[in-house]
C-alpha cells in the first residue's frame, strides 16, 4: 500500500454534510494533536504518514514515525490485518494544553480503513473496536450513539468532550460526527465536525449585545464565517510546533499560511455559501492580517 491522505472533515451545517444526521450517528470527541496514519508498505515494512506525506526517520513529524517503529502492538495488528490502514491523532502539544500528563505522545486511533484492489471502505466503530482491543491499541471512544439527532443534541455533547482532559480542566476541542451509512449529495462518504470555540464565537454573536447592522462586503463575511479565532490559533500552533517556538520574523509566514489554508480547504464552501461571489483576494488578504492583529495582539 502507498500513502493515502486522510479526508478533510467538513464543518457541520455546510451542504457537504447536509443530511448526515439522518440515521445512526456515532459522535466522537475531537482531540488536538497531529494527524497520523500507519500501514504496511508493499515491502511488508510498517509505514507512517502525517496529514500530507509519508514520513521517514530523517523527515519525521514530532517523532511519530520513531514511535510507530517501536510500538509492537501496531506491527502485530498490521501483520494480522495487512489490508488495514490506521488513522489517528498523535497527541503532542498543539492548541489545547489541558490533556493529562500520561496522555501525551500516544497514538489514538479514530478510523480504520480496509483497502481493496479497486477501492477502500471505512470500518464502522463497532466493527473495528474489538479488532483494536485484541492488540491493546489506543483508540478514541464515542461520546454517544444517536438516532436521527438534531443540532441541539450535538451542541449538548460539546460539554462532554473531556476524553484525556485533566480533571476540572474543562471540555475538549469539539466533536466529530460519523454516520457510516451516509453519502453526501456528491456521492462521498464524509464526516462532520463542530469545534467548540467556533460554536462559542457564533453563540456570543447571536446572544450578545445588539449590534448596529451594516451591509458587509463579501470578503468581510468570509472572514467572519471562516477565519475564526480557532482557525487562527490552530495555524499559529502549527508554526510554533514546526519551528520550535515563535519569532517575530514568522509573521509574514503566518499571514501567508492562513491565506493558503483558507483558499485550499474552504474555497469550495465559500463559493457555495455566497453563490459564486466576486472576491477581491487582495482585500481578503488584508482583512486576514487585520483579524490576526485583533486575535493575536501579543505578537504585534
Amino acid at each position: 500500500m502507498q500513502f493515502r491522505k486522510y479526508q478533510h472533515i467538513e464543518r457541520y451545517g455546510t451542504d457537504e454534510v447536509e443530511g448526515i444526521e439522518d440515521g445512526i450517528c456515532v459522535v466522537f470527541p475531537k482531540i488536538d494533536g497531529t494527524n497520523g496514519s500507519v500501514w504496511l508498505g508493499d515491502d511488508g515494512e510498517i509505514k507512517a504518514g502525517s496529514r500530507r506525506r509519508e514520513l521517514t526517520l530523517e523527515k519525521d513529524n514530532h517523532g511519530f514515525y520513531a514511535y510507530v517503529l517501536q510500538d509492537e502492538r501496531l506491527k502485530n495488528y498490521l501483520k494480522k490485518h495487512p489490508s488495514h490502514r490506521l488513522y489517528g491523532e498523535f497527541l503532542v502539544p498543539h492548541t489545547l494544553k489541558t490533556y493529562r500528563d500520561d496522555a501525551w505522545r500516544r497514538f489514538y486511533i479514530f478510523d480504520v480503513v480496509e483497502e481493496y484492489e479497486d477501492g477502500f471502505r471505512y470500518l464502522p466503530y463497532n466493527e473495528y473496536k474489538p479488532l483494536l482491543e485484541e492488540f491493546g491499541l489506543d483508540y478514541i471512544p464515542p461520546i454517544a450513539i444517536l438516532k436521527n439527532p438534531t443540532y441541539e443534541n450535538f451542541i449538548k455533547l460539546l460539554d462532554k468532550t473531556d476524553f484525556l482532559i485533566k480533571d476540572g480542566a474543562g471540555p475538549g476541542e469539539g466533536i466529530v460526527i460519523k454516520n457510516y451509512d451516509y453519502r453526501n449529495k456528491y456521492g462521498r462518504q464524509i464526516w462532520a465536525k463542530i469545534v467548540r470555540s467556533e460554536f462559542k464565537e457564533k453563540f456570543h454573536k447571536i446572544m450578545g449585545a445588539p449590534e448596529v447592522k451594516t451591509k458587509k462586503v463579501v470578503e468581510e463575511s468570509i472572514i467572519d464565517d471562516f477565519v475564526t479565532e480557532a482557525f487562527i490559533e490552530k495555524e499559529y500552533a502549527k508554526i510554533v510546533n514546526e519551528k520550535g517556538g515563535w519569532r517575530s520574523e514568522y509573521v509574514p509566514m503566518f499571514f501567508n499560511k492562513l491565506f493558503y489554508t483558507l483558499i485550499k480547504e474552504e474555497m469550495w464552501n465559500i463559493v457555495k455559501k455566497y453563490k459564486r461571489p466576486k472576491i477581491d483576494f487582495r482585500r481578503l488578504y488584508v482583512m486576514i492580517t487585520l483579524k490576526v492583529k485583533e486575535v493575536k495582539r501579543e505578537l504585534f
